[in-house]
């Protein structure tokens, strides 16, 4: 089967049914409990891929229906972490959190998400999405009481994420997400081990690999930070080389309504480039012209065929509404392009 010249997708959540958890939230609370959850999280990935499907999505995933948050739902699985003894620590930086503390030796005692991912696998013949948290962006959710070490706790983690990977991969994952905003924030340990930890958790995996970096959901604590960042959001000058030269495949980045310049996509000439070309920071939808307008610009600094458009981070504290109009956005921007690509054609 011939590929798809610029396959869609979306980089992580969208919001979940008003039934199953707390509206236009994050950490929303399940209003469901025991069996009826459970039933209710597989109701509610059903719908996301029917809802990406109709809309035109090419590459689907679970838009997180099943999880209640990107980072914690992953760690709250694991052996050594106890979320019951709780401290408040600054994330990337930028707000104050109450989070678990590794209290212990991190190990995943069994799959995480793989049984979702495989009723993920049954819903679609599509090509499908799983993404994880990065290493670094996990250590940067927790108090580390137990080794001390920045360094040490993402180098086990990675360990822990490589499994999870390869489960995945084996479920029938055909790309495999690895969520890093902290790259965006601390330079030089992303220098330092923050690019080799994650290379470490996508280590021998014949799934397509991504590593998603962006400047966060469309809450207060983001958005005033992106307000301090200036004429030109440069950050991703620091990771792009180093990334360009990495065992990972695709790189996300965020695009529309950015103040990123997007000649820094030349710095990962030869990668995949999943770029953001819908804005998760206002609910007003983007047109189809306004989305063909981004991938058009981006089109000067990536082949057309490694060119995958995407939003700029995930949905969820929109309304379905507007995440459901974005999505059909996409998809009828993209479908611009792609006419105009095959126009050009001698």
């Amino acid at each position: 089967m011939k590929p798809t010249l610029l396959p869609t997708s979306i980089v992580g959540s969208m919001p979940k049914p008003t039934w199953l958890a707390q509206p236009e939230t994050l950490w929303s609370p399940w209003n469901l409990r025991g069996e009826a959850l459970s039933e209710g999280r597989q109701d509610a990935l059903r719908i996301a891929v029917h809802e990406q499907t109709n809309r035109g999505i090419d590459i689907v995933s679970d838009g997180e229906q099943t999880r209640q948050h990107f980072v914690t739902t992953f760690i709250e699985h694991l052996s050594g972490v106890d979320f019951e003894k709780r401290e408040t620590v600054r994330i990337r930086d930028r707000y104050d959190a109450s989070v678990p503390t590794v209290v212990g030796a991190v190990s995943r005692e069994k799959p995480v998400f793989v049984d979702d991912a495989k009723f993920l696998r049954q819903q679609t013949d599509q090509p499908i999405k799983w993404a994880l948290p990065g290493p670094m962006t996990m250590i940067d959710t927790l108090y580390d009481g137990y080794y001390k070490s920045r360094e040490k706790l993402a180098w086990e983690f990675a360990a822990v994420l490589n499994q999870e990977a390869r489960d995945l991969e084996a479920a029938g994952v055909d790309i495999i997400q690895f969520d890093e905003p902290a790259f965006n924030v601390f330079f030089d340990e992303m220098k330092d081990w923050g690019i080799a930890t994650l290379e470490r958790a996508a280590e021998g995996l014949r799934a397509e690999t991504a590593v998603h970096i962006c400047y966060g959901y469309g809450i207060t604590a983001n958005n005033d930070w992106k307000a301090t960042l200036g004429s030109e959001w440069r950050q991703y000058e620091e990771s792009f080389p180093l990334l360009q030269q990495s065992t990972i495949d695709i790189v996300s980045l965020e695009c529309h309504n950015s103040r990123v310049p997007l000649d820094l996509i030349e710095l990962i000439r030869g990668k995949k480039v999943m770029l953001g070309a819908i804005d998760v920071a206002n609910e007003t939808i983007e047109t189809p012209e306004e989305v063909a307008d981004t991938l058009r610009r981006a089109l000067r600094f990536v082949d057309s065929d490694k060119l995958v458009p995407s939003t700029n981070c995930g949905m969820a504290p929109f309304s379905r509404d507007v995440a459901f109009e974005k999505l059909s956005a996409l998809s009828a921007g993209t479908s611009i392009v792609r006419e105009e690509l095959a126009a050009a054609k001698p």
